[in-house]
């Protein structure tokens, strides 16, 4: 009995065929990857992805007189694009140097981002854009497609809710000026 017809793209596909060929043949190609690789889990993946291109295109393949031979070439292909997009990116790493180092979070930036995280996002998003990215209330309004007013009250509202997260670290008290409670 064949197996039951797929639909992709409008077009009736009948599976046993493809079926029959991946089941005889995907343990060849992905050691002939292997092979070329030396890596089990990257020549899985590359086959996987060939056979996956193949069955996108099975209507041709299916034709060829060795469709095994267009999915060995698809693997090594894709293999070679991958080594050359690392080529590319170590060449790229050795003409520009190192990213930037980024300067590790201070114990303000890991309190400010915890005590954001405590708010009603609506707010947390008005305090991010004004106090760190700088806009204006306008430029927040358009930004966040609400009124002017709006951004004023969630400003407002998003200080007052995060006022009790942010501890005064040299004094020790709170910013109500309560001591802190520890845990």
């Amino acid at each position: 009995m064949a197996t039951a017809s797929r639909v992709d793209r409008g077009v009736m596909r009948d599976t046993s065929d493809f079926d029959a060929f991946y089941a005889g043949s995907v343990r060849r190609v992905t050691g002939h990857v292997y092979a070329m690789t030396g890596d089990r889990a990257d020549a899985e993946d590359l086959a996987q992805e060939a056979f996956a291109r193949a069955w996108q295109h099975w209507d041709k393949v299916s034709g060829y007189a060795d469709p095994e031979a267009w999915v060995r070439t698809v693997a090594f292909r894709a293999r070679v694009s991958a080594w050359r997009k690392t080529v590319n990116r170590l060449r790229a790493h050795r003409r520009h140097g190192p990213p930037d180092a980024k300067p590790e979070a201070s114990v303000d930036n890991v309190a400010i981002v915890a005590a954001l995280r405590r708010i009603p996002a609506n707010q947390r998003q008005a305090i991010v854009l004004h106090h760190l990215v700088g806009l204006s209330l306008e430029e927040i309004a358009a930004e966040t497609d609400v009124a002017v007013g709006t951004v004023k009250a969630r400003l407002s509202r998003g200080r007052r809710a995060l006022a009790p997260h942010l501890a005064d670290r040299e004094n020790g008290f709170t910013s109500d000026g309560q001591e802190p409670r520890h845990a």
